[in-house]
């Protein structure tokens, strides 16, 4: 009896560590400082160039992700491969002409083309004068105005003490570009200064779609010398005087014409993406995601390290995947399958997920969650200098598809005990977190998401985002957090009910 009991008392705590791999906090546990270190390293160094979509060094940044998911142990996510390529397109300007009352003007000394338009010929009889093409708030430059299918020509600039309501946007040269679109225009001549211009690019910008049809309309910029041609002594001084009077809107009579001649170009890129095939819920899916791009280099010489946007997320994504693979190796894997994806093009737009979310490798319908991971490695602003209240992560849309979602994500807490800051978990939050990020492409489908975020700090988006300012306690937590919720996620009875509709406000 008295050996027996001795035994049972040296073997007790081994049975009790054999217990511990058997629970979540034991992976959750793999998850280490060294690691996310090691990968960060990697991913925000010198060799990637900042990873600008695309480039060279957003491909040696997939090769590493792809590398590392094979060594973790993931399958292919994409049919066999762990890329899901993408096109990018991009238009290449090889002619453009414009001529009033068959007289023609020089390109760069008169006139620069948007590289967006569209290819083709365009020719007017009369154009629609509408004075600056300011749409805000109760400002309306295209009142009284019937523009439909005309060509509209407006002025650069704002009336002296004007303030909009709207926002920048809506007084850029682009927000005035819909404008017109929206009333009706179906080309547009914006009258500015600078000529003759000694730069002009010819090469446009990468783009998703190749669709030109729901860009916008033709834009040329014109001098004041081009505008003349059509508004006689109205357009003299016509960039100083508008700014302090309001000029007239009026329909002018001039044989216009304007051509416009490009070269489209294609290129791929791709999101990376590895598979944890689940067990008897294999079918449905857990989706753990961040985007591994970040803005390249400024001026061809300065890179933009991108350490905490989005390396941090990237690396979190690696550490989380290795975890749930240990987990299965020891015969803990979860119910239904994850997919851990790096997504590319979230600084253009959120190209890669919105290409997933549009072509899924697997069903949407069958897709429980996605957990996206956009900057969790800093302290923002508002944290700054004070070292107690650094323990927290913000968590945004947890409650916007799903009364499942935000009790799971409270629960998942209790492990690692962060406080989980919803004060950007609003639609009409000024900052608009919640469109700006991966996790939208797929909240648009109906997909129930959470988005992991430690909001902006002062090296957002600049050169000095290095991987030496990481706070990697504070990273490791987090990425435990993301651990935890997505364990109960792929291993509850269920999948989380879509019981709620999405109501995108007005701005």
């Amino acid at each position: 009896m008295k050996k027996g009991f001795l035994f049972f008392c040296i073997l007790l705590p081994f049975l009790a560590m054999a217990q511990k791999k058997n629970t979540p906090a034991f992976f959750a546990n793999t998850i280490s400082e060294l690691d996310l270190k090691r990968h960060l390293y990697k991913i925000a160094s010198k060799e990637m160039g900042g990873r600008q979509t695309p480039s060279p060094g957003l491909e040696k940044a997939a090769d590493y992700i792809e590398a590392q998911m094979k060594l973790i142990g993931l399958t292919p996510g994409n049919n066999g491969s762990y890329r899901q390529q993408y096109p990018l397109y991009k238009d290449s300007m090889t002619g453009s002409s414009l001529s009033i009352n068959k007289k023609e003007f020089k390109l760069k000394e008169d006139f620069v083309p948007s590289i967006d338009n569209n290819s083709g010929t365009m020719h007017f009889s009369e154009a629609v004068f509408a004075g600056f093409g300011i749409v805000d708030g109760d400002h309306d430059d295209y009142t009284g105005l019937d523009v439909k299918g005309k060509l509209v020509i407006i002025a650069d600039g704002l009336p002296d003490g004007f303030t909009a309501t709207e926002g920048a946007g809506s007084i850029s040269p682009f927000g005035k570009t819909i404008n017109a679109q929206k009333k009706g225009a179906i080309a547009l001549l914006l009258i500015n200064g600078g000529y003759p211009r000694k730069m002009f690019s010819t090469i446009g910008n990468w783009s998703l779609s190749s669709d030109k049809e729901d860009q916008s309309i033709p834009v040329f910029n014109i001098s004041e010398n081009v505008a003349s041609g059509i508004m006689g002594n109205d357009a003299k001084d016509i960039l100083e005087k508008i700014k302090t009077k309001a000029l007239p809107s009026k329909t002018y009579n001039a044989e216009i014409d304007f051509t416009y001649f490009n070269q489209p170009n294609i290129m791929y890129v791709a999101n990376v993406m590895g598979l944890l095939e689940g067990t008897d819920k294999k079918n449905e899916y857990v989706i753990v995601s961040a985007h591994y791009d970040h803005l390249g280099m400024s001026n061809d010489t300065i890179i933009n390290y991108g350490a905490d946007d989005n390396g941090s997320g990237t690396v979190s994504v690696l550490e989380i995947a290795e975890a749930f693979s240990k987990a299965k190796a020891a015969g803990k894997g979860p119910r239904r399958s994850i997919l851990f994806v790096a997504v590319s093009g979230e600084e253009h737009g959120l190209w890669g997920s919105a290409y997933y979310s549009n072509h899924p490798v697997y069903p949407l319908e069958k897709t429980s969650v996605d957990l996206n991971i956009d900057m969790i490695g800093r302290v923002d602003n508002l944290h700054a200098g004070n070292k107690d209240s650094t323990n927290y992560v913000y968590v945004i849309g947890d409650d916007k598809l799903s009364s499942d979602l935000a009790p799971i994500s409270n629960l998942a807490n209790r492990h690692t005990k962060i406080v989980l800051d919803r004060r950007y978990n609003d639609l009409k939050d000024a900052n608009q977190y919640y469109y700006r990020s991966d996790h939208y492409n797929f909240a648009e489908k109906g997909v129930p998401i959470i988005f992991y975020f430690n909001g902006v700090h002062k090296d957002y988006h600049r050169p000095t985002d290095t991987p030496d300012k990481i706070n990697y306690p504070l990273l490791v937590k987090r990425a435990q957090l993301v651990f935890y919720t997505a364990w109960d996620i792929a291993n509850r009875k269920a999948m989380m009910r879509r019981d709620k509709k999405l109501e995108i406000p007005s701005f």
